[in-house]
This record gives structure tokens, C-alpha cells and sequence, in this order.
């Protein structure tokens, strides 16, 4: 029982730290341009150098888990991933900045695509639940956390101490985990090396593509790049189909339980970024907040999410998932929309309100619908599983925070207008998922909702 919570606890901290450091990084975007003399299009990279590193890595590590043992994986993650975060805070200019950030991302990809696989060997079959359900909340909660954390250290230090402060937890999660985390099975199956490269050039080539639309780059090569994208993804879907064991988890997608929480959890996380990414221009450049009370601004996000998870956890007992899902996302849609609606010099009361509704809504959906994910795998597939919901959250981050380099891009000049429409965008997002999740009232298995 003490080394499971030892275990539990190292996780815990390593997955915190991962999660927070997408959004963290994100709230300190206009601190970070003005400092580096870097304009908001460009600056964003901050962040997509980040989310890009994870989400072309996390499929290939989750697969690689499974044969090395994840124990290896996570500890490896973990390592670079404190030794890039010290890198970051030392960065004096803005390229050496994007290259420690993708550093962290590579090793942000191994914490994450491990994690939920983890659990299942920590916690006994009968508390399996609760601790996927704990990690699901401790995700949502993190993810939410970073706008608030950012304005709380820039209130009192200079920027390089977003990452700074990664280095002490670094290296006690890295304590932790070298004393509790358990050995696992490893597989006799060969790592497919030419399916990890057609799966980090679909994401890298569709996140590029999206990136250089956002930069006014040529039409043409945009276009191109996210059609090569697409036809290295088909090439994948090909070669993976009828394996045993496939690095893009089709089997997984073959259960509609499954494809559908997937869906869900892109939509929702794109509407996250694309709020996270937008609101810190919004309050500071928009409305003139400074960037301490902009992360105050944010925190009833962070609060109401750390409230809804747990609750949430306890309503699955008495209600479907696909519901909760459903009625989560409605609720952070219309919050989303209010944001977008504010007039041109609000009350901190107007922002705060609507704050705590998208963070009610978001806590309600996530902590049932991860825990659907990971729960409708096979045990022999917690690697993929595992790898496939940090992939879709990772996808539905960097897109969104693409997305608004996108809009920034095409719209500069205009603090208000900008963000604000990627807040319209952030809604429909949000939608979408409601939709998604609601159909899974309609699949077998009340897990699945």
C-alpha cells in the first residue's frame, strides 16, 4: 500500500507537470513576445513547438512502452523533460526558446503516453477505476491550472521561471518514480520503425501545414504540406490494418465506445486551446489587464474544473457518460460564446463568471469520458489506450493553438476582434463535442454511455 501511493503520487506530479506546462508557457505568450521583441503570429510557436513534439511522439512511445516496459519510457520522459525545462530558462533568444520546447515535448511524450498504462499496473482490479478516474481529474485540472500558475509567477518573477520551477518537481517525481513505479511486461513483437515515421510525418506535416496558413505562407505549399499529411496518415491506416498489435491502435478505434470518446476529447481540448491560446491576448492587450490579474482572471476556470472532475467521478454511477459528456460541453460552449460576447470594457465580475461556467463544464465532461477511454481497452492494450487519449488531447490542443496563430495572423492589429473569434471558434468546438458525445448514448455498455 505506501509504495501505491508512492507510485501514485510520482505520477501524479509527472503528469501535472507535462499537462500544465501546454497551457503555462501559452498564458505567458505576450510577456514572452514583448521580452523577445517577437510578434503574436510568431510567438505562438512558444507553444506549438511543444504540443507539436508531443503529439508526433506520444503514438510511437506508447508502442515502444509496451515492448521496453513503460517504467523505462516514463523515467526517460521525465529526465529530458526536466533537463529541457532548465534549458528553457536559460534560453536568451527566441529560436533557442522553440528548440528547448520541443525538447520538453519529446519529453512531455513520454510521461504522457505511459501514464494511464501505469495505473492499471499500480492499482488492483477493484480500485482500477477510481485511480483512472483520479488521473483523469488530476489531467483536467492541470490543464486548466496553467493561465492561473503563469499569472501567479509573472506577478512576482520574470518569465524563465514557467520553466524553472519545473527542475525541483522534475527531480522528485524522478525520485518517486525510481522508488515506486513498477516493472512490466515487456512484448516479443519488434518495434515497427517505418510506422513511428508515417505517424510523427501525418501529425507533423498537418500541424506544419495549418502553421504556415497561419503565417500568410504560400497557398500552394501550405497546401501541399497538409496533403502530404493526409497521404501519409492513409499509408499508415494501410499498413497498420489486420496487426496484432498496431502502433495506430485501429483495434481500438473498431469499438464505437471507444472512436467516439476519441472524437470527443479532440473537440473538447481544441475548444481549450483555442480559449487558452486566445484569452491571454484578450485580457492584456484587448482589455488592458496586466498579466498578474489575467491569470487571476483565469483561475475560477482552474477552480470550477478542480470541483466538477470529482463530482463528475461520482455521477458515472447514476448517469451514462455520453450524458455527462453532453451536458459538460453544452455548458462550456455557452461560457465560451458569453466570453466572446463581452463588451469593450468589462467588469472583472463579467469575466469571472463566465470563467467558472467554461471550467464547470469542461471538469464535468473529462473525468468520465477519460475513464471510458481507457476502461473500454482490452488490459493487453493499455499501451495503446494509453498513448491514444494523450494523442488526442495533444491533437486537439495543437490544433486549436494552431488555429489561433491562424486567426491572428489574418487579423493583426485588432486585440479584440482577434481573440474574440477564437472564442467563436472555441464554442463551436465545444459544440461539436456535445454532439459527439451524445451519441454515445446510442453504443452498447453504459460505460460508454
Amino acid at each position: 500500500m505506501p509504495r501505491r501511493h508512492w507510485a501514485t503520487a510520482g505520477l501524479a506530479l509527472g503528469i501535472t507537470m507535462s499537462v500544465i506546462d501546454g497551457t503555462i508557457g501559452t498564458a505567458a505568450l505576450p510577456t514572452i513576445g514583448r521580452a523577445l521583441n517577437v510578434p503574436p503570429s510568431d510567438i505562438i510557436w512558444a507553444t506549438n513547438a511543444y504540443q507539436l513534439a508531443v503529439t508526433v511522439s506520444l503514438l510511437p512511445l506508447a508502442a515502444l512502452g509496451e515492448i521496453v516496459g513503460y517504467r523505462r519510457i516514463y523515467l526517460s520522459g521525465l529526465v529530458l523533460f526536466t533537463l529541457a525545462s532548465l534549458g528553457c530558462a536559460m534560453a536568451d533568444s527566441f529560436g533557442w526558446l522553440v528548440a528547448g520546447r520541443a525538447a520538453q515535448g519529446f519529453g512531455a511524450a513520454g510521461l504522457m503516453s505511459v501514464n494511464s498504462a501505469l495505473i492499471r499496473f499500480i492499482q488492483p482490479r477493484a480500485r482500477l477505476a477510481r485511480g483512472l478516474g483520479l488521473n483523469a481529474m488530476v489531467v483536467s485540472t492541470a490543464a486548466a491550472a496553467g493561465p492561473t500558475v503563469a499569472g501567479l509567477i509573472l506577478g512576482v518573477a520574470d518569465w524563465p521561471w514557467i520553466f524553472a520551477v519545473n527542475v525541483p518537481l522534475g527531480i522528485l517525481a524522478l525520485v518517486l518514480g525510481l522508488r515506486a513505479l513498477p516493472q512490466t511486461p515487456r512484448g516479443g513483437h519488434r518495434f515497427d520503425w517505418v510506422s513511428a515515421l508515417l505517424s510523427a510525418s501525418t501529425f507533423g506535416l498537418l500541424i506544419l501545414g495549418l502553421d504556415s496558413l497561419a503565417h500568410g505562407g504560400a497557398g500552394l505549399t501550405s497546401v501541399l504540406t497538409i496533403a502530404a499529411g493526409l497521404g501519409a496518415g492513409a499509408w499508415l491506416v494501410r499498413r497498420q490494418t489486420g496487426r496484432p498489435r498496431p502502433l495506430l491502435p485501429l483495434d481500438l478505434l473498431g469499438i464505437p465506445v471507444f472512436a467516439l470518446s476519441i472524437g470527443t476529447s479532440i473537440c473538447s481540448f481544441m475548444a481549450q486551446a483555442l480559449a487558452f491560446s486566445g484569452l491571454p491576448f484578450l485580457l492584456q492587450t484587448g482589455f488592458g489587464f496586466s498579466v498578474f490579474h489575467a491569470g487571476l482572471l483565469t483561475t475560477p476556470w482552474f477552480l470550477a474544473t478542480a470541483v466538477a472532475a470529482p463530482l463528475s467521478g461520482r455521477l458515472m454511477d447514476r448517469f451514462p457518460a455520453g450524458l455527462l459528456g453532453g451536458v459538460g460541453l453544452v455548458l462550456m460552449a455557452a461560457g465560451l460564446g458569453l466570453l466572446a460576447l463581452l463588451p469593450a470594457h468589462p467588469q472583472a465580475a463579467d469575466i469571472v463568471w463566465r470563467m467558472a461556467l467554461c471550467g464547470f463544464g469542461f471538469g464535468l465532461f473529462q473525468t468520465p469520458n477519460n475513464r471510458t477511454m481507457v476502461g473500454a481497452a482490452p488490459p493487453e492494450r493499455a499501451g495503446g489506450a494509453s498513448g491514444m487519449l494523450a494523442t488526442a488531447r495533444l491533437l486537439g490542443q495543437t490544433t486549436g493553438a494552431a488555429l489561433v496563430g491562424l486567426v491572428l495572423g489574418w487579423m493583426p492589429g485588432m486585440p479584440i476582434a482577434g481573440p474574440t473569434t477564437a472564442l467563436t471558434l472555441a464554442c463551436a468546438m465545444a459544440t461539436l463535442g456535445a454532439v459527439i458525445s451524445m451519441l454515445r448514448l446510442r453504443a452498447r455498455g453504459r460505460d460508454g454511455g
